[in-house]
């Protein structure tokens, strides 16, 4: 299974992915410090305190990178499908299961760790220099951070599992398109933020859906050998 993971990677040169999500992290730490420097202007208070802070950025990298997955599922599934392509990848000593659940092995691989990294490094750039300039009106200690880190963890989860939710309706017509716009609209129903609450912070729902996600994969793999080509 890594052999193939691999080759996939090879063959799709997904180190470009790499580059887009670091790429992806500056913009959200601009997008964070924007939010400061308005509100600093208007004479307003966006970021009472470090846990609203730290909620907001994991918002951001759970919804950049929902898009992401859904961009790598057109890319390694719903496109080799379009293009017919996958006839001659099925035509390999490879059974069509294992090949499919390498592919969607490498989205959960690379949304999990690009989550969990992401909210890493944004969130050290971010109170480093918050502490530093005194941008925020309270006091980072440890125990927020460490506090932080559960909920943060699941939410990553959460968030890998509902982005394979995309698949299903992109395997519908083949339709790259309607794979990503799927993924965004995921994003703006979960990830929207109203008076620092989202549905996301309603436990059952990032449950719900993850658990959608991960039959959607599992019944694209179960199903693979029946699909037409």
């Amino acid at each position: 299974m890594l052999n193939l993971m691999r080759l996939e990677m090879r063959k799709y040169q997904l180190g470009s992915y790499v580059k887009g999500a670091v790429i992806a992290n500056f913009v959200i730490l601009g997008f964070m410090f924007m939010i400061l420097f308005i509100s600093k202007i208007e004479g307003d208070i966006a970021l009472e305190n470090y846990q609203i802070a730290l909620k907001v950025i994991d918002s951001f990298v759970r919804g950049v990178f929902i898009v992401f997955a859904a961009t790598l599922i057109a890319k390694l599934i719903i496109g080799e499908y379009k293009n017919r392509t996958i006839t001659t990848a099925f035509m390999y000593p490879i059974k069509r299961k294992k090949l499919i659940a390498a592919k969607l092995a490498i989205v959960i691989t690379f949304t999990f760790s690009a989550i969990v990294i992401s909210n890493m490094f944004i969130t050290a750039i971010f109170c480093f220099i918050s502490v530093t300039y005194q941008l925020i009106p309270d006091t980072l200690t440890i125990s927020v951070v460490v506090q932080h880190l559960p909920s943060m963890l699941m939410n990553a989860i959460a968030a890998t599992g509902m982005s394979l939710i995309p698949l299903y309706f992109g395997m519908k017509k083949y339709s790259i398109p309607t794979t990503i716009l799927s993924s965004l609209l995921i994003v703006m129903v979960v990830s929207s933020n109203t008076g620092n609450f989202s549905l996301n912070d309603i436990i059952v729902i990032p449950i719900t859906l993850a658990i959608i996600g991960i039959s959607v994969a599992y019944l694209s793999i179960r199903n693979i050998d029946s699909v037409d080509v």
